[in-house]
């Protein structure tokens, strides 16, 4: 059974890592917000929030256009342990 994710082109499927990036930093703020509102802690939790997410983002960010411009990965192996041809 072929992977889905070699067929799809590589601009679709890094389309969404933007949305990842901004639903990181997006996530970790309100958890930081709702912090602050529940322990009264402003604007510290929001601060420390923000900043978890833009570190979680960017280093998904680099974890996937790493991915993209290395050299094969066991994860792009078929079952058998062999390298998919490349292009």
């Amino acid at each position: 059974m072929p992977d889905p994710k070699r067929e799809r082109p590589s601009w679709l499927r890094f389309s969404g890592v933007g949305v990842e990036f901004a639903a990181a930093v997006g996530g970790c703020a309100a958890l930081g917000f709702w912090i602050d509102r529940r322990y009264g802690s402003t604007p510290w939790g929001l601060v420390i929030g923000a900043g978890v997410g833009v570190i979680g983002g960017t280093y998904n960010l680099i974890r996937e256009t790493t991915g993209a411009f290395g050299p094969p990965s066991k994860r792009q192996s078929d079952d058998d342990g062999n390298r998919p041809e490349q292009p």
